[in-house]
């Protein structure tokens, strides 16, 4: 079905479909893709910048963290919706709004459950308590907001009449918005296209409010589901940038974009992201996450634009479009591998950080570039990944203060060697001290040096070593996350170097450092165990 044949007749033009992207809330839920505030409120510039319609901050009941960074991100983002979670309830929603209120232009998003399944064994609420608590909270917020968003949980296994039967009740009570969550990743695209249509057709009041999709990943087919949902009359796509989110992860932006693009004729809307964009402000997600993408991904993975097979590549020297359906710079992907070298000046760097989408004061310009040309000097090539390595080094980096310093270091393993190590550290009272352990290896030797010097005792949960670009002189970067045996929070350490076994050191440290500023502040970490939401 093209916009011009869609019934629905909703306050966004009949030809835009809205992109409202949960990378920060839904997308934070990925186990292993908490950000700090420095780094939420970093990638929402990246969001706004993208062109993005709706930007969902956080879930702001969920922990102080949380409501911390939709407050900052509210507070300083212009150009895009700035949207808090909350469910039908009356603190959720007064904490949403108080997060919110100061954005320039501010929206709650409200859910509660509808399928039988939620209603019997999560809820144990009746059809009718249920009608009677959505409207109660739509009521709630759109008391505080004037754009209020309302979404049945598990929509995609809610009965049709029911779900009907609701939508119009919260569209009476002002919402502005009905989402319409396939939670679970369970339907098919005939199946979720056949909801909507559904909805378009019966709910008398529909006209009232816009349409939105949010599709999960499941069974693979979200992105699939979502264009379902958009031909058959939706205009809004909840997404998340890499398609990350809770278990399989939420539609992907990047492809429900340039499907949308690619086959403008076919589904007659467009959006209005700057698609240019697409491919660094994904790479910033994986560099600030860890998350990385993989090689194959559509749109945005290395590969995706890359041609071994010589039948492929005798056709693309001939014409492009034998074996590309877009252009790779219409998705921001560099034609080269090589971004700067040893030769570039501050001013090159300066354009290029920008050109990738992040947002650098002088001063850490200068402590990107210090440490850029000395990673120069140690490699040929230095690329985009390296560079995205750099300055992530430097974002955020107040947070968590530096009260541990690696000084030095030297390790001596072999096979018929017992490994050790000797670390030099200065103290948070600026006392240079030394110390040295054995291990069952290099890596492990220096973490229990590290522990002597400190005397931070903490259990290593998790330890990832990975190549930040290509060649045998790239820089390796450790991601590694410590327990506290008298606390079960994580801490998470992260560090590159061209030498893995530095940067497995650096990022103990830094581990260590966010557990000596959790011990200072005397604060319960809210991470572990908040609330999640299953939209």
């Amino acid at each position: 079905m093209s916009a011009d044949s869609s019934p629905t007749a909703s306050k966004t033009s009949a030809d835009r479909v809205r992109i409202f992207d949960t990378t920060l809330r839904d997308g934070e839920q990925s186990p292993g893709a908490s950000m700090n505030l420095g780094e939420k409120l970093e990638f929402a510039r990246a969001l706004a910048g993208l062109g993005v319609d709706v930007i969902e901050a956080g879930f702001p009941i969920a922990s102080v963290g949380d409501f911390e960074s939709v407050r900052a991100i509210a507070a300083e983002i212009t150009g895009s919706t700035v949207c808090g979670l909350a469910r039908c309830n009356d603190r959720d929603i007064d904490r949403a709004w108080e997060a919110v209120q100061y954005a320039q232009s501010p929206r709650i998003h409200v859910f509660l459950a509808t399928s039988p399944i939620h209603r019997e064994h999560k809820l144990r609420m009746s059809r009718e308590q249920v009608v009677e608590r959505a409207v109660a909270g739509v009521r709630r917020a759109v008391g505080l907001c004037k754009d209020v968003e309302f979404s049945p949980e598990d929509a995609g296994r809610t009965e049709p009449e029911f779900l009907r039967e609701v939508i119009q009740a919260v569209i009476e009570a002002g919402a502005t918005t009905v989402n319409i969550p396939d939670t679970v990743g369970y339907l098919m695209p005939a199946q979720y296209g056949a909801m909507i249509a559904d909805l378009v057709k019966n709910v008398p009041n529909i006209g009232k409010a816009v349409i939105s999709t949010h599709c999960h990943d499941d069974l693979g087919l979200a992105v699939a589901n979502t264009l379902a949902g958009v031909a058959a009359g939706a205009r809004q796509m909840e997404c998340t940038i890499n398609g990350i989110g809770e278990r399989a992860g939420n539609a992907a932006l990047e492809e429900l974009v340039m499907a949308i693009k690619t086959h403008r004729e076919y589904f007659g809307v467009d959006t209005g992201i700057k698609t240019e964009r697409l491919y660094p402000v994904s790479r910033m997600l994986s560099s600030i996450t860890g998350l990385t993408v993989q090689r194959n991904k559509a749109i945005v993975g290395r590969n995706a634009f890359a041609h071994e097979s010589g039948i492929h590549q005798d056709g693309m020297l001939k014409n492009r479009s034998t074996y590309e359906i877009m252009r790779p710079e219409d998705v921001g992907v560099p034609q080269t591998d090589l971004v700067l070298g040893k030769h570039s000046g501050r001013h090159a760097l300066r354009d290029r950080i920008v050109e990738m989408g992040y947002t650098l004061n002088d001063e850490q310009v200068e402590a990107v570039f210090k440490d850029f040309k000395a990673l120069a000097d140690k490699k040929k090539e230095v690329y985009d990944e390296d560079l995205a390595v750099l300055v992530e080094r430097h974002l955020g980096e107040g947070d968590v203060p530096a009260s541990w310093q690696l000084l030095s270091l030297h390790t001596t393993a072999g096979t018929s060697v017992l490994p050790t190590a000797t670390v030099s550290i200065r103290r948070p009272d600026g006392e240079v001290v030394q110390d040295a352990a054995i291990g069952d290896g290099p890596v492990d030797a220096i973490f229990k040096a590290v522990e002597r010097v400190t005397g931070v005792h903490a259990n290593l949960h998790e330890f990832v070593v990975r190549s930040v670009s290509q060649g045998k002189d790239a820089q390796g970067e450790v991601t590694l996350e410590l327990e506290v045996e008298s606390d079960e929070t994580s801490f998470r350490g992260r560090a590159a170097s061209t030498d893995i076994i530095e940067a497995s050191a650096l990022a103990y440290v830094n581990a260590v450092n966010a557990i000596a500023a959790r011990k200072e502040r005397g604060q319960t970490r809210e991470v572990a165990g908040r609330p999640g939401a299953g939209l």
